[in-house]
Formats: structure tokens, C-alpha cells, sequence
């Protein structure tokens, strides 16, 4: 087969590179930059790069030419967001979005797989209230609750869009993707937890999450291009569980400190106010932001029991999937010298198989 992938230098496209190629597939990958550290990876694993970016539209479809699938997986991603980030995320989530699906219709592709997020069908609930696990029929119309949020539920409009106009697409829909190496809030607190330096309060812990595993993502997502059929929607989750839980989870498998107290979000927020442009001023991203306390007001509870069914996919357990993480994680900072190097997401990784 086939295949031509966008966001392949991201977190994501690293690990879902390595099953397309672990598959035997032919492999194509956009890339703004073929000198940068993360495409000579990409090159060394056998896929030919494609210099491009999604968000010029010009030679997109002469470069899918001749592929089985697409697989649109470019995004920026951040809580905490600037106003520049902010515009990107539009550029790059949204028009990129656009662009890439006006050049997979040119190019007369006859699968696409778009990965997509939760976050495109909104909150499973609003805490505090009860959550109720939902599967890929559910949409919550509420307010926006980051501009990231607002950029991948535009985006999936788009993709929507394509569809209705007959491009052959198939949407992917993961919860929260965690990893080693991962640069979501929940990334940076798990290195803080394993350096001893995570605060012992925190915000949130009544909010329940279905949090997926990059690795069990990217096969996901190998099994949607191979089975799904087009015009199908696949929540891509894993075993529920609170942000309480999964912060006790990280205590026991790590033997760190962990927050113990919870503090109101209406509390936190204007202290989160004041801390992002110390992060940024360390040169990191604002991973304890408002964005990321009001992401907390939101349930992601969802059940990936349509692409268990149809695809036969399968998930790690909580524990082995956290004790695989946090073991990868000390590995990775055991390399680096100095609290920032250590804290901060790097652009390479080697993700065990």
C-alpha cells in the first residue's frame, strides 16, 4: 500500500511512521523542512520526503498522485496559546485542512484517513457534574473551551464538508495522546513528577479522561487506512479514569510526589495567568495555563468500542500502558543534563517498538 502522510515530524507522525513502515508499506511524507532533525529521522526509516506544507495549497495534489491513502495528520497543538500560536493553529488546523483535502479530491485519492480529536465532538460532559462515556454519535455544542479547541472542531467541519461533497474520508478521533516525550501539559507533569519537582496541589481532579497511547493510536491508525471503510468516524480512547487517578497512578509507579490537594478552578485560574509568561519566558510552552484549567471543566469520556469491534483494535491496560511511559520517560531524561533540558519536549525520539 500506498501512503502519504502529513504531521509525520510531530509527536504522533514519529510513532505512526515507524508502525506504517513496521507494516511494509511505501511511505510519503510532507515536510516543511528535509534538513531538520526530525525529517532525517523520518528518511531513515525509509519513507521518501515530500517537501510542502499543508498550508500552501500550490503542488499538494500533484504530490499525492499515485497514493492508496492519505493519511492528514499535520495540527499544532497547545494550551496556553499566544495570539500568534493561536492564528497558526487556525492556519495550520483549519486551512491546512481545507488544502489538503481539495488536493486529495484532485488527485482522485480513494481513501483518506483524517485524524481528528475528541475535542471536534466536545466535552462527554461538564464538570462537576456525572460523566457518561459517549461513542462517535455525540456532539456537544457548548463553548469553545481553548482556541485549540476551536480550531479542530472548524477543522472537522471542514473534513465534514469534503465528505458531503464525495471524498472518500474516514475520521479518526483520539482522546488525549500520551507518550514519552509528550508535549501536553500532562507530558510536562509527568517529568516534573519524575525530576521530584511536582507541585503537591493541583486543579481538576474530579474531570475523567479516556486518555489513548500514541503507540496503540498510531496501529489505530494503520487499521483505519487497511479495514475501515469510507465514511466512517473512530474514537480512538483508552480505560477511563479521573485526572486524580491518573496523578495517584503516576505516585506509585514513579514513588514521587504527587498532588494531594485540589484546588478550585476558579482559584487557579488567575494564578495560571501569571505563570505563562514565565513559561515562556524559560523558552517552554505555557503547559500550566488557563486553556489548561479550563480544559478540566470538560468530561473527555468516550468508548472505542466501534473500532474495537470493526477494526479489531486493542488497547494496553492503565497500568501497563503508564509503567511502559514513565520507564521510556526516565530513559530519555537520563540523557540530558539541567532541569530545563530535562523538562522540555524534544524534537526526535526513538519510541521503543
Amino acid at each position: 500500500m500506498k501512503v502519504f502522510l502529513t504531521g509525520g515530524t510531530g509527536f504522533i507522525g514519529q510513532a505512526l511512521v515507524s508502525r506504517i513502515r513496521a507494516h511494509g508499506w511505501t511511505l510519503k511524507v510532507l515536510v516543511r523542512d528535509p534538513r531538520s532533525q526530525a525529517a532525517q529521522w523520518i528518511a531513515r526509516q525509509g519513507a521518501t520526503l515530500v517537501q510542502g506544507d499543508v498550508t500552501e495549497p500550490a503542488g499538494l495534489a500533484a504530490a499525492l498522485a499515485g497514493s492508496d491513502v492519505v493519511i492528514h495528520n499535520a495540527g499544532v497543538y497547545e494550551l496556553g496559546a499566544d495570539r500568534a500560536t493561536a492564528a497558526r493553529m487556525m492556519s495550520v488546523n483549519v486551512d491546512g485542512t481545507e488544502n489538503m483535502m481539495a488536493a486529495a479530491h484532485a488527485a482522485g485519492v480513494g481513501k483518506v484517513v483524517y485524524v481528528s480529536t475528541v475535542w471536534a465532538l466536545g466535552p462527554s460532559g461538564r464538570a462537576p457534574a456525572p460523566s457518561i462515556p459517549k461513542d462517535e454519535r455525540w456532539s456537544d455544542e457548548g463553548p469553545y473551551l481553548s482556541a485549540y479547541h476551536r480550531s479542530k472542531a472548524e477543522a472537522h467541519r471542514v473534513a465534514m464538508r469534503w465528505r458531503a461533497k464525495g471524498l472518500p474520508i474516514i475520521t479518526a478521533m483520539p482522546n488525549g495522546v500520551m507518550g514519552a516525550n509528550d508535549h501536553s501539559s500532562f507530558g510536562y507533569f509527568l517529568r516534573l513528577t519524575l525530576m521530584g519537582q511536582m507541585a503537591p496541589m493541583a486543579w481538576g481532579g474530579d474531570s475523567v479522561y479516556t486518555f489513548v497511547d500514541v503507540k496503540a493510536l498510531a496501529e489505530g491508525l494503520c487499521l483505519a487506512a487497511e479495514k475501515a471503510s469510507v465514511g466512517e468516524d473512530y474514537l480512538f480512547c483508552g480505560p477511563r479514569h479521573t485526572v486524580r487517578d491518573l496523578f495517584d497512578l503516576w505516585g506509585r509507579k514513579t514513588g514521587k510526589r504527587v498532588p494531594r490537594w485540589y484546588l478550585p478552578r476558579w482559584f487557579m485560574r488567575p494564578q495560571m495567568a501569571l505563570m505563562e509568561p514565565l513559561q515562556r519566558m524559560a523558552g517552554l510552552p505555557a503547559f500550566m495555563s488557563r486553556d489548561a484549567v479550563d480544559a478540566t471543566r470538560a468530561h473527555l469520556e468516550y468508548t472505542s468500542a466501534k473500532a474495537q469491534r470493526e477494526l479489531g483494535w486493542t488497547h494496553p491496560d492503565i497500568e501497563t500502558m503508564w509503567e511502559a511511559i514513565v520507564r521510556h520517560e526516565r530513559e530519555l531524561m537520563a540523557g540530558r543534563q539541567g532541569f530545563l533540558k530535562k523538562l522540555r519536549h524534544q524534537p526526535v525520539v526513538d519510541l521503543p517498538q
